[in-house]
């Protein structure tokens, strides 16, 4: 995997909300996966390295920020639509 480049502090903030009323998001990567999956948190490796955490039916796991194409919230009530975060 390539060197980490951190997201733009704008973008960013919709992850927060996402996890902060744990929606469930259409998670795109830019190599083609997608997830259907609840955010649940963001946490920084000591690398400074940036994951979302997420929680599907097959259980937790974790996407690195800079590995993000979209993120689409599934619930009705989300504050946000569609967002790009390339």
């Amino acid at each position: 995997m390539n060197a980490y480049q951190p997201l733009n502090c704008d973008v960013h903030d919709y992850l927060e909300i996402a996890c902060l009323h744990g929606y469930r998001l259409q998670v795109e990567l830019i190599d083609g996966r997608s997830y259907a999956a609840r955010a649940l948190t963001t946490r920084t490796a000591t690398s400074k390295e940036e994951f979302l955490v997420l929680c599907s039916d097959s259980g937790q796991f974790e996407v690195r920020l800079d590995q993000l194409l979209a993120i689409t919230p599934l619930d009705d009530n989300a504050r946000f639509g569609r967002i790009e975060l390339t």
